[in-house]
């Protein structure tokens, strides 16, 4: 099914956001990458580039929270799973070319003092993503704290990865947060849930 004018400007949108960022963004750079007339932005977001940003950031932020439930379904050791999770995402953003894996975490980073608004969106997004690997992780089996604490080491530490990796632009950063955190969790039991039960995030 072809994708409507407003699904291709926001997706557009958060392509633009994970390599250029937030400030580099401009209404002109969203019509060429869309396909969209600029009148057409305007017309589906009257809010201009701020309402664009931050819908993209929200759809941006329930498209992630997918990514660690495909990972770790799979596995019922937790630390076979944080293993999996970190080589993945090297391979990943290795065959990118090092573009930012994550606009949700680049923006926050760059408007935290200066665009409420989005570091309003970008705040939300992250309590889902920790509210929604909680659920998944409980639900997996590990008790409720655990799994909250599970949750933020792991979206920490991608995020941290990944500014390391694009910067230097070396997938070491992330296999090395692998590396680290993985044997913590080895013998970890994971019960096996579907993806369907509980959602989690990942940047």
């Amino acid at each position: 099914m072809a994708r409507s004018t407003r699904e291709s400007i926001l997706t557009a949108a958060a392509e633009l956001m994970r390599h250029k960022g937030y400030g580099a963004l401009g209404m002109k750079d969203i019509a060429a990458a869309s396909g969209a007339p600029i009148g057409s932005l305007y017309h589906h977001f009257r809010g201009g580039k701020v309402q664009i940003a931050r819908q993209a950031l929200i759809n941006a932020g329930h498209a992630y929270s997918l990514l660690i439930p495909s990972i770790v379904d799979s596995h019922t050791d937790l630390g076979d799973a944080v293993d999996a999770i970190f080589t993945q995402a090297a391979d990943d953003m290795a065959g990118t070319g090092f573009a930012n894996m994550c606009p949700v975490a680049s923006v926050a980073a760059e408007v935290a003092d200066t665009v409420e608004e989005l570091r309003e969106t970008c705040a939300s997004v992250f309590a889902g993503w920790m509210a929604g690997g909680t659920g998944y992780f409980h639900a997996r089996g590990l008790e409720e704290a655990r799994a909250r604490d599970v949750t933020l080491a792991l979206i920490g530490a991608l995020e941290g990865a990944f500014v390391l990796a694009r910067a230097l632009r070396s997938a070491e950063p992330l296999l090395a947060a692998g590396r680290v955190l993985a044997p913590q969790y080895r013998g970890v039991a994971l019960t096996n849930v579907s993806a369907a039960d509980a959602a989690v995030a990942v940047p």
